[in-house]
């Protein structure tokens, strides 16, 4: 019988980049000339936000918030070392970046045999450059575990779950929610030498395309009639996390499942003028978590995540059904909220 670790991080992407920068998606928006006038200056922000941005304009919270979320990710590189798993399965969404208009699949499980990437000779880490000073031909290697993940898509299969799987990529060698996963768990450049399993989360849904899976200005928003079918509901990936840890206890290996996501984004906002997360709705979720109340969370509709930004967190309700599964609580857990830098995240470990 297997063994299962499961964890919670995030794959935020300006954690890639410089203190300095951390703030550019909100200050992509204050540029914005759609943005109406009274929500331009802190004095129409919530007073949270107001004391985060500070006289450095958020320079010093970013410090602050990189240094949360390092902490975060070093704590589970410890779980994850100590746990010694034999592959690594990761939740994570693909936002227009692997799948594209040819093909979107609600859930792709990614069997490659290995993965290898240079992230930072796209063009916008050439420009800024990139937290590690690493060179734009820097090359990631990573090991994959096709057997694991034949073995998860027929188990996923036979228990009626529709699962798409790739044996090798289509547009893109790694999506970053993939990619910054493995960068962040070896934020110390201690190298990675667990396999590891993708598996792809059409979490953007009703805007993957139409929004290009990201941030656009108030003119670019889509039209009702512009929008995208949608995600997969919160239940059916909360029930395939279920089926999936069914899965992986049946398999004879020891098996981490990650769920990779910032929470609430202000980008996929517009109740909060693209300005700020729904930090309430995300708070309310988490206190949830922490008393392992996963009803509340399978009961969660998708237009209620979809209205709060938190398109993302389908790749949560993907881990939250695999602890239901084994009914296992958080034993370690983290809340970094933040108002400025687009997106609260979280930090979760359900030990053995």
């Amino acid at each position: 019988m297997g063994a299962i670790l499961g964890l919670g991080v995030t794959h935020y992407p300006p954690l890639c980049g410089r203190d300095e920068d951390m703030a550019r998606i909100l200050k992509r928006v204050l540029q914005d000339p759609d943005l109406p006038e009274r929500y331009r200056r802190p004095d129409g922000w919530p007073a949270a936000m107001r004391e985060e941005y500070g006289a450095d304009e958020g320079l010093g919270a970013a410090r602050r918030h990189r240094a949360a979320l390092i902490e975060g990710f070093q704590e589970t590189r410890r779980r994850l070392d100590d746990f010694a798993p034999d592959l690594v399965l990761i939740w994570g969404d693909d936002q227009y970046e692997n799948f594209k208009e040819d093909v979107i699949p609600p859930f792709c499980v990614l069997a490659y045999e290995s993965i290898e990437h240079r992230p930072w000779a796209e063009a916008r880490w050439k420009k800024s450059g990139n937290a590690w000073d690493e060179a734009s031909d820097a090359t990631f290697v990573y090991k994959g575990h096709r057997a694991g993940a034949k073995s998860l898509v027929s188990g996923l299969l036979d228990r009626g779950f529709d699962v798409s799987y790739a044996y090798r990529p289509l547009h893109h060698p790694l999506g970053h929610a993939f990619m910054n996963t493995l960068l962040y768990l070896d934020y110390d450049r201690q190298g990675f030498p667990y396999p590891v399993v993708p598996f792809s989360i059409n979490c953007y849904g009703r805007r993957v395309i139409s929004q290009y899976g990201g941030a656009a200005s108030f003119a670019d928003l889509p039209t009702e009639a512009q929008l995208d079918p949608p995600s997969p509901a919160p239940w059916r990936c909360f029930d395939l996390g279920r089926a999936a840890a069914r899965v992986m206890a049946e398999s004879p290996w020891r098996v981490a499942l990650i769920a990779s996501s910032s929470w609430s984004h202000a980008f996929l906002t517009p109740k909060h003028h693209l300005l700020y997360p729904d930090v309430d709705a995300d708070r309310a979720l988490y206190d949830k978590l922490r008393v392992g109340d996963y009803e509340a969370w399978r009961g969660t509709s998708l237009p209620a995540l979809e209205e709060s930004g938190q398109q993302e967190m389908l790749n949560w309700m993907c881990l939250a059904g695999a602890m239901a599964e084994l009914d296992r609580r958080p034993d370690a857990a983290k809340f970094v909220q933040t108002y400025i830098f687009n997106s609260s995240k979280c930090f979760a470990a359900f030990s053995e």
